[in-house]
């Protein structure tokens, strides 16, 4: 499994924009192949900070989503809204069983 996290923080006056163009893309990503969940969150310490939470089945999956042309139209319209660059992690994780 690929786990992707990230965050953007939206300038105050761009913060309702930030939030429909990051709901918009998470729901259409929710259908996308392999996509295992896709959520944002606010984050409880700066209103303003968007949080990215995503699974994905494989790195072929996170591929093709990274290839979707709306992903990439999200990335490019957030750019401007934004206080500062946003970040992205990606990490490949195994599932553990605990006892």
């Amino acid at each position: 499994m690929i786990v992707v996290t990230g965050d953007a923080v939206a300038k105050s006056e761009t913060f309702d924009e930030v939030r429909r163009l990051s709901l918009e893309h998470v729901y259409r990503s929710r259908t996308e192949p392999g996509c295992i969940s896709h959520a944002v969150h606010i984050d409880c310490e700066n209103p303003l900070r968007f949080v990215f939470v995503e699974q994905w089945a494989d790195r072929q999956a996170l591929i093709a989503h990274f290839q979707v042309p709306a992903s990439r139209e999200f990335v490019k319209a957030l750019r401007s809204m934004l206080s500062e660059p946003s970040t992205i992690q990606i990490c490949d994780a195994t599932r553990l069983q605990l006892p």
